[in-house]
């Protein structure tokens, strides 16, 4: 979650891509976004840590990649917007990536985004839940 302190850091499960998120993985998303040119993701699917080494990312960042830890990802700075240039590097959907952050499959997923999406019990503020 948001490691600064603001009025939305409180939200259960959820992280704000806000300024300091930006700052944060602004090396993670150029490499997302090299991935929209073919021979950026021939050369990354060919060595994906030599690849990665092309970037200054931590190496928190470069693990995450490599395991395809899309939670992880946000949590260091990744936009999904971004993130998902990397699953369409492995010929999965936005929606098979965004069910790997639920406990979820791809078609429970879909199931539960075309009834409405998420409950928002749970899922508000902490201090609203008292």
């Amino acid at each position: 979650m948001n490691s600064n302190n603001n009025n939305y850091s409180d939200i259960p499960g959820t992280t704000v891509f806000d300024g300091n998120m930006a700052r944060k993985g602004f090396h993670l998303n150029q490499f997302c976004m090299s991935l929209m040119k073919a021979a950026n993701r021939e050369a990354f699917k060919h060595n994906e840590s030599a690849y990665l080494d092309r970037y200054p990312l931590t190496n928190a960042q470069k693990q995450a990649v490599l395991a395809r830890d899309f939670t992880q990802l946000i949590a260091l700075g990744g936009n999904i917007y971004y993130l998902v240039k990397i699953s369409s590097c492995d010929g999965l959907s936005v929606a098979a990536a965004v069910s790997t952050m639920t406990d979820l499959s791809t078609e429970e997923y879909l199931d539960m985004m075309r009834n409405g999406g998420r409950s928002p019990e749970g899922n508000r503020y902490r201090k609203e839940q008292q």
